[in-house]
């Protein structure tokens, strides 16, 4: 009977050493710092011809990330990404280049923008008479 008392009391000084620090990390786990230090930033933009987004197939998709840095398949995620800061990520507020002109051909051209800006969720949809007002809008940001 006392080596039964021996082993039980070993067995369980022997687990609260070894578990002790692991449940003490757990606790500790949900105060510790954030793995980043920005809001995430991640779009993806489509384009295709037709009147809406839901009748037009979409042709291009790109990916768009401008936290901590640009990247993404955009061609131009630098550009894009700076127009965006300046706008305050508002997609309506990106205004076509006056040096561009452009024919009035109507070839309906429709864009979507989903995914998250600065933390918040987005979802944007516009439509452009031809590609070529696509492209002057924004510089850069609808360009791919």
């Amino acid at each position: 009977m006392r080596n039964t008392a021996r082993w039980a009391a070993a067995l369980g000084l022997t687990a609260a050493a070894v578990c002790g620090p692991l449940t003490g990390a757990a606790v500790a786990a949900p105060g510790a710092a954030p793995s980043s230090l920005y809001a995430p930033s991640a779009l993806v933009l489509t384009t295709g011809h037709g009147s809406d987004a839901a009748t037009a197939t979409p042709e291009r998709a790109v990916t768009l990330n401008c936290a901590p840095t640009a990247s993404g398949t955009h061609p131009a995620a630098a550009q894009a990404c700076a127009e965006l800061l300046g706008t305050g990520g508002d997609f309506s507020a990106l205004k076509p280049s006056g040096d561009v002109w452009c024919t009035k051909l109507y070839d309906p051209v429709v864009v979507t923008v989903q995914g998250v800006w600065q933390g918040k969720r987005v979802s944007y949809e516009r439509t452009f008479g031809n590609g070529c007002m696509r492209d002057s809008v924004g510089g850069g940001v609808f360009a791919f």
